[in-house]
């Protein structure tokens, strides 16, 4: 069975698979804005926990929300990469990179409960 067929048949942790590759992506672009990578508050399971107990347009909100994050830190950071390997610094790009991943995620968590800033208040 096709990858893709497996994933529409379990589409929520597909969800939460893909959340978990995006903060693999965010670790890298950390670094390369010469961060600590972040430990967030809505791990893995938590992500899991609230999609499962959202409303389907909460999860349709979610899914989209992931979508444009990964259109986002894919070119980007496949630009980072270029730049750096052409030896030039990346750390200013990177943070600006950074910001739009910090505030998109932020985003996505607040459709499901999970924002740290709403939290952090």
């Amino acid at each position: 069975m096709r990858e893709t067929v497996r994933r529409a048949a379990r589409p929520v942790v597909s969800l939460a698979e893909r959340w978990a590759t995006l903060h693999e992506q965010a670790a890298e672009l950390a670094r390369h804005a010469g961060l600590a990578p972040e430990a967030i508050s809505a791990g893995s399971e938590d992500f899991l926990a609230a999609l499962k107990n959202a409303h389907g347009w909460q999860q349709d909100l979610v899914w989209q929300g992931v979508e444009d994050i990964d259109a986002m830190m894919q070119p980007g950071l496949s630009a980072l990469q270029v730049i750096a390997a052409r030896g030039q610094d990346v750390a200013a790009p990177a943070l600006a990179l950074w910001r739009e991943y910090h505030l998109a995620r932020e985003a996505v968590l607040d459709v499901i409960g999970l924002s740290r800033t709403r939290d952090a208040a």
